[in-house]
């Protein structure tokens, strides 16, 4: 199903999506590809909503920082300095957290309005898109992009991401949902308990930029590979041993079980310790954004980020839902 949800100043218009199957409920706004709720059963069968979000268009906008449910990019995460070099040619980007381009830059993928259209025979999924011409935010290359939202008859949320550029460019896409498995607005997920498929971090500065290093996870408070709590203080990348499950996240009360698998290198796990209580509090949500690794574009010991002409970028995550 598709309806107006609202209109931006300008008076263009925003639609909300909304896809369902094997009890998922799934609404996927026009603008910013932002996933607004996720609606579950808990052990008991009793429906919540376990992301955050706004009911209407003006939360967005006015609170763009957070990236409250966003699709992010053309580069998730960040890129020291604003910039990088390819091909022997320096790259000057927008440096919107402090000297560093974040998220894409000033205005990156969350804040445009994207064309969509219905896919599946069932309605079950939609596919957004857009072009990013040559230079949007210091990035080279007309990027065309397409991301395709799907549930699942498993009721599992399918996130996938195809890009191509006409000029070599660095492109990394995810999505920026904050989960709360006992319900949007029930509080801190502090108590949340997170397993992490990732025997490695990449360590970072006091600006949040990677110092190159991947250092092991044992002995210290990102050994996340056995549950527990996921607490607080968390906004790193880990890297992902892969071949399986990246992350588990389950809330107690609720029986709630959240299960993600991608097909990328890293993971984000940002424990939202910066919201400021307009509406949500600190660490109301975790956010697991699976990326490539921050930085990648000028850390050539990294996985490559690069993407060229007649090169299709790809990746899937999928979201998947349970009770225990």
């Amino acid at each position: 199903m598709m309806e107006l949800f609202g209109r931006l100043a300008d008076g263009t218009p925003v639609h909300r999506w909304t896809l369902e199957g094997g009890g998922t409920r799934v609404r996927v706004l026009t603008y910013g590809g932002i996933v607004q709720s996720v609606e579950v059963p808990d052990r008991d069968g009793a429906v919540a909503d376990v992301v955050l979000g706004f009911g209407d268009v003006a939360g967005y906008v006015d609170q763009p920082g957070p990236y409250f449910g966003a699709l992010v990019g053309r580069y998730a995460n960040r890129i020291a300095g604003g910039s990088f070099e390819l091909d022997g040619r320096v790259y000057a980007l927008a440096r919107n957290n402090g000297p560093n381009c974040l998220h894409g830059g000033v205005r990156g993928f969350d804040k445009w309005v994207w064309d969509a259209e219905a896919v599946g025979s069932d309605g079950a999924g939609v596919r957004l898109s857009r072009v990013s011409p040559d230079g949007e935010e210091g990035f080279p290359g007309r990027l065309d992009v397409a991301v395709t939202y799907v549930v699942d008859e498993r009721g599992a949320l399918r996130i996938s991401y195809e890009a191509t550029t006409d000029a070599p460019t660095v492109v990394s896409l995810t999505n920026h949902t904050y989960w709360n498995l006992a319900g949007a607005g029930s509080g801190s997920a502090e108590g949340h308990e997170l397993r992490v498929g990732a025997s490695y971090v990449t360590p970072v500065d006091g600006d949040l930029i990677p110092t190159g290093e991947l250092a092991a996870v044992e002995g210290t408070r990102f050994d996340f590979r056995e549950a527990r709590k996921v607490g607080s203080g968390l906004d790193h990348n880990f890297v992902l041993d892969g071949g399986g499950v990246a992350a588990e996240l389950y809330e107690g009360g609720s029986g709630r079980v959240l299960s993600v698998t991608t097909s990328e290198p890293g993971m984000q796990v940002y424990t939202a310790d910066h919201l400021d209580g307009e509406p949500f509090g600190a660490g109301a949500g975790v956010a697991l954004e699976t990326q490539r690794f921050p930085d990648s574009p000028n850390r050539g010991e990294f996985p490559s980020a690069v993407v060229r002409p007649g090169e299709v970028f790809r990746s899937e995550t999928v979201y998947g839902f349970a009770v225990r």
